[in-house]
């Protein structure tokens, strides 16, 4: 029995193994089930088939709707005076183009060499299934729980989450909760487990510069007409300096330090930056060189042209002045930033330098995310995950990349992690999405050890 839990937990290991095939079994029937969030393919069928996976594991489940696809619910509450711990996942994929890229079908699960090849596998239907199970091992084997659960399946997750906070706005009372336990994503380094506590918020902004009401002759109009392309470069010049520092005017006002447990996790993370960035064919980082990378991903905001567009791009030779440029920009946000507040600071900016050019905001953005490293339940949590996985996590104070995870810490206040049960080969949103067949023991082992170590806080 591993140290520090109850005995109990002993018959729920048993049992996790012993329904190892069902598991299996079930896993492989959700991903054979389309759920297209961008398309409409498949997403009620999918949530109708959650609906009776999570009714199988022993909890009381129901549709949850919402202003887009529907969310789904379930819940065990019979232990009054225990903490209540919140599972969130996503039962919606992407796309799978393009098709001629996949091994085997997408819809059709397959495994390779110890891996599940199907869309949506590892995202994220493989890791919030982990829970599932593990929920349903610990009702087979003990015919109760320790703690009460709820969890809650999104359907719209990969495309931008635009009704969530909305809904969970609405249905607050019925999600309330001591914590919020999410499992999405691959960890960096398949020998660390790793524990993440919040995630960069997110805004996404297009400029759009015009011209002549065509494109021209460059002969007979150059030094004549304007070239909306120079009025994009001088315009994206005022906006970022040489060192990569953001230009606009109260743009890092609400940037804080970082707190003393997250600044030492920062400094502890055991990753090989020169390692990591020769795998991108890379061999130093963008300025400034004397920030450390953690820093980067995780302290302070950037400022990203995604796509730049205009004039003629094909083989050859074209003398043109185009017609029109477009600019596609996304901003990172750390915690205590707003994309409302960052949104009127570059409109006033580009209307200040740039009045010339047209700025669109092009989705409602994310609000950034955080937990505190030092919060008293990240302790329980980096216990299951060593219980699961058979070392100690390392902690992640800020996930570089953009979640939803605001519904939680801002929208109904509770302390919010994630822990990563995927590894790094698995390809989300690519052709060949997989998932080690391994790390589905090592996940269920890990939430139906969070439920052990909740019962005794």
């Amino acid at each position: 029995m591993p140290t520090g839990t109850t005995p109990d937990f002993s018959n729920v290991l048993a049992t996790i193994d012993a329904q190892r095939d069902e598991t299996l079994a079930d896993l492989l029937r959700l991903i054979a089930q389309p759920s297209i969030s961008a398309q409409d393919i498949g997403v009620r069928e999918c949530a109708a088939l959650e609906l009776e996976l999570l009714q199988k594991a022993g909890l009381e489940p129901r549709l949850l709707e919402t202003s887009g696809h529907p969310m789904v619910y379930a819940e065990w509450l019979n232990v009054p005076g225990k903490p209540t711990v919140l599972f969130y996942g996503h039962y919606d994929v992407q796309p799978s183009d393009p098709l001629d890229l996949w091994y085997s079908p997408p819809f059709e699960p397959e495994i390779r060499d110890g891996r599940i090849y199907g869309r949506g596998v590892a995202d994220n239907k493989a890791q919030h299934f982990s829970h599932i199970a593990a929920i349903r091992a610990w009702l087979t084997a003990t015919g109760s729980l320790p703690v009460n659960v709820k969890v809650l399946l999104e359907g719209e997750e990969e495309v931008g989450s635009p009704h969530l906070d909305e809904a969970v706005a609405h249905y607050s009372d019925l999600l309330t909760a001591d914590l919020v336990y999410t499992s999405d994503g691959p960890v960096t380094d398949v020998r660390y487990p790793e524990i993440s506590f919040g995630v960069r918020g997110l805004l996404y902004i297009e400029l759009r510069a015009t011209g002549p009401n065509r494109d021209l002759h460059s002969g007979h109009w150059g030094g004549v007409s304007p070239n909306p392309i120079w009025t994009m470069v001088r315009a994206l010049n005022t906006m970022l300096d040489d060192q990569n520092r953001i230009l606009v005017d109260g743009f890092y006002d609400n940037v804080k330090e970082p707190t003393p447990g997250a600044r030492a996790a920062m400094d502890a993370l055991p990753f090989d930056v020169s390692e990591a960035i020769g795998r991108i064919g890379l061999t130093e980082m963008a300025p400034p060189a004397d920030l450390p990378y953690a820093d980067r991903i995780m302290a302070q905001p950037t400022l990203n042209i995604a796509g730049f567009t205009g004039g003629y791009g094909g083989p050859g030779s074209k003398t043109i002045i185009p017609s029109k440029a477009t600019v596609k920009i996304d901003m990172r946000l750390v915690p205590d930033q707003h994309p409302d507040e960052i949104w009127e600071k570059v409109s006033v900016h580009i209307a200040k330098h740039a009045p010339d050019v047209e700025i669109v905001r092009l989705d409602g953005g994310m609000v950034p995310s955080y937990t505190p490293v030092e919060h008293p339940l990240a302790e329980v949590v980096r216990d299951a995950i060593e219980v699961g996985f058979g070392a100690r996590p390392i902690d992640i104070p800020l996930v570089g990349g953009s979640l939803p995870d605001a519904a939680w810490t801002k929208t109904l206040g509770l302390p919010s992690f994630l822990v990563s049960y995927g590894d790094p080969a698995q390809a989300n949103h690519s052709p060949n999405e997989s998932y080690a067949v391994d790390r589905i023991r090592k996940g269920v082992v890990t939430s139906a050890a969070l439920l052990d170590g909740l019962a005794r806080t």
